[in-house]
């Protein structure tokens, strides 16, 4: 036990003072020893390198025209070609698509590990902000790095990897071929009803049912205050089948309110309103939220998603929120058997703004309905200044 204490004693567990405020507390390490790469010493390896690292740009080239070869020859969709159980389309565009990106990654990566200049360096620690002369040589070694990658040395690589990277540019421009036909296109060929961003099903003549169930409305259904969801009879009538359907419903959305014919503010709305009743769009013309909450009292709308507000007494004008244009009303008329109908579509595209879309002022909206439909409209009660 004594001799195990005088042991303990000798140890000497002292240790030097550190200096807080000193910008080296530890003894510099030193740099490890270098070791050279084969391309760096072997010009037998160095030019096997570059045959590796071409070789992946090329490969990577090769998906990238495969790709575009599997989009345009293999037929895609339900009734397209399959392989191994799966689409054969999106099989082939998946599987060249990514094999031109991984290939294009590791020439990258080979060309970094294996050509380019293998120099290590060390510096102390310096402040954050750097200095004029710093960032000076900042540049500077940039483009030392820029001479080190070999880009000038190597043409055959960098031709390689820029023609590669190039021709990923083609699956992106084939793919916007899928964006389909342009709103123009559409609107004039018409493949169905109301095909087309400027246009809904709506038509004059074509009874306001409710949502849903698809029964007529007549105006006396409706009390001051009550608020319809509504869609054109033309949905419920079977003449629309699948998508166009859902196209042609979600356009046609319209909400309808009863108010005292006395609130209305605009003559517009006055205009185009059955005792009292307005029918507006139901789509917000912020980002196409569906909008239904109604202020009774005040006859304003709210949209429940960003809180733009309308006042449907006043041709749905914004008066609160971030929605940039006025909700669109359809005009209203009475038909011989005394259900409500449409004067015609909308006068202005419905929903969310879009590169064509123009908008103008309410008076001049309706001064140019009025030289195309006032006519033909008086067959179901219209008359300037309401019905």
């Amino acid at each position: 036990m004594s001799s195990d204490l005088s042991e303990i004693e000798k140890h000497d567990d002292s240790h030097p003072e550190l200096n807080a405020h000193t910008d080296a507390l530890l003894p510099d390490p030193g740099m490890h020893e270098h070791h050279w790469r084969p391309t760096d010493v072997d010009p037998k390896a160095e030019k096997r390198a570059e045959r590796q690292v071409s070789a992946f740009f090329g490969l990577s080239a090769i998906c990238s025209v495969l790709f575009v070869v599997a989009y345009f020859a293999i037929e895609p969709g339900y009734d397209g070609d399959v392989w191994l159980g799966f689409g054969a389309s999106n099989l082939a565009l998946g599987a060249s698509l990514g094999f031109a990106l991984l290939f294009l990654g590791i020439g990258v990566i080979q060309w970094a590990r294996k050509l380019v200049v293998d120099i290590e360096h060390s510096e102390d620690r310096h402040p954050a902000a750097s200095s004029p002369a710093t960032r000076e040589a900042a540049l500077t070694e940039l483009k030392a790095a820029l001479h080190e990658s070999g880009m000038a040395r190597r043409p055959f690589i960098r031709n390689a990897m820029i023609g590669s990277a190039a021709l990923l540019g083609l699956p992106a421009i084939v793919m916007l071929r899928d964006l389909g036909e342009t709103n123009a296109q559409i609107t004039e060929a018409q493949p169905y009803p109301g095909a087309g961003l400027e246009h809904t099903v709506w038509d004059a003549g074509v009874r306001v049912v409710r949502d849903v169930v698809g029964t007529p409305i007549r105006p006396g259904d409706l009390e001051i205050g009550d608020l319809v969801n509504a869609e054109p009879a033309t949905i419920f009538d079977g003449s629309l089948h699948g998508a166009p359907l859902q196209i042609a419903k979600s356009k046609a959305a319209t909400i309808l309110l009863r108010m005292d014919p006395n609130d209305i503010d605009n003559d517009v709305t006055r205009n185009w309103s059955v005792n009292g009743i307005v029918a507006y769009s139901k789509i917000c013309t912020h980002v196409g939220c569906p909008i239904s909450l109604n202020e009774r009292t005040t006859h304003h709308l709210l949209c429940p998603c960003h809180q733009s507000t309308f006042d449907l007494a006043d041709h749905g004008k914004v008066i609160f929120g971030p929605a940039g244009r006025h909700l669109p009303q359809l005009p209203l008329g009475v038909d011989a058997d005394g259900f409500l109908v449409a004067l015609s579509d909308y006068p202005e595209p419905v929903g969310v703004s879009y590169w064509e879309r123009n908008t103008y002022d309410i008076d001049e909206i309706f001064d140019d309905w009025s030289k195309d439909h006032a006519a033909d409209a008086e067959q179901y009660g219209y008359k300037e200044g309401g019905q």
